[in-house]
């Protein structure tokens, strides 16, 4: 167990806080869910950093580190919905983005083809994780238009990172293989 580990678990941990921060009612709340949000989004980086610059990754944070950051959009995202601040429609997009490239994947793997994540999919996490500070800072009209606009690029990118999977898998399989 590295240090790189050791931050996206601490990433997981962070999220149930976020949740109940964003689900509560008191004002102030809001403002400690963005700055949570936002250190849990930071360790994003610092644990891939980390891991590169130790020479440390292991499969164990390979593994992780993708699904700490699915949880900590979408479950971001999903109270944001509750909360009116962003379409359901949206997250129903992004969350089944999440899901379909998460399976082509695991098909990929079985047919020992690995896709390493590409600057699509960096623009689109980033963008996610814009929107998601704006919307749950969506206080006044400036933080509102910023966090919908962000968002919309956010899930456009979501689509095209996933035609652009799909199409690299297809083009480094040998259709044959599939039964």
């Amino acid at each position: 167990m590295n240090l790189p580990t050791r931050i996206t678990l601490f990433r997981i941990f962070l999220i149930p806080i976020v949740i109940v921060l964003l689900i509560s009612p008191a004002f102030w709340s809001c403002f400690l869910a963005a700055l949570i949000f936002g250190l849990a989004a930071a360790t994003d980086w610092l644990d891939g950093y980390l891991a590169r610059m130790t020479n440390e990754e292991t499969l164990l944070g390979k593994l992780l580190d993708p699904i700490a950051d699915k949880l900590l959009v979408l479950s971001a995202l999903i109270p944001l919905v509750e909360l009116d601040r962003v379409s359901a429609w949206i997250v129903v997009v992004i969350i089944g983005r999440e899901f379909a490239v998460s399976g082509l994947r695991t098909i990929a793997g079985s047919y020992d083809i690995y896709f390493a994540a590409g600057s699509i999919g960096k623009w689109k996490m980033g963008m996610e994780i814009t929107a998601i500070l704006f919307l749950i800072l969506d206080f006044n009209f400036l933080f509102h238009i910023i966090g919908q606009l962000t968002i919309w690029i956010a899930m456009i990118l979501s689509l095209i990172s996933a035609v652009d999977y799909f199409t690299q898998f297809w083009l480094r399989i040998n259709p044959s293989r599939i039964t």
